[in-house]
């Protein structure tokens, strides 16, 4: 009697493709989620933060209310002027 093959049938093969596919996607995601959580770039709380360092988020309110008509571009200037610690006076309306 002769031997063929290894007496695995075709479902055998794709089930251990499959397990295989997605042992790796089960590394990667792992592997994405360490690098997001130990990512020191952006602090995990911030749109929550508020005091002196919450300039990011101001100023992003301040844009997006100037984007959607809601402040004029004269108001836009001073406001984000005094987000900056700039002075708010402009001398050229005196």
């Amino acid at each position: 009697m002769m031997y063929w093959g290894t007496g695995m049938g075709a479902w055998t093969m794709a089930f251990m493709t499959l397990g295989n596919l997605l042992f790796w996607a089960l590394v990667i995601v792992g592997i994405v989620m360490l690098v997001r959580r130990f990512d020191r770039r952006t602090p995990p709380n911030h749109a929550t933060r508020s005091g002196p360092d919450s300039g990011p988020l101001a100023h992003q309110i301040l844009d997006e209310r100037f984007a959607r008509g809601e402040i004029d571009e004269d108001e836009y200037v001073r406001r984000r002027r005094m987000l900056d610690g700039q002075p708010t006076a402009d001398p050229s309306r005196q």
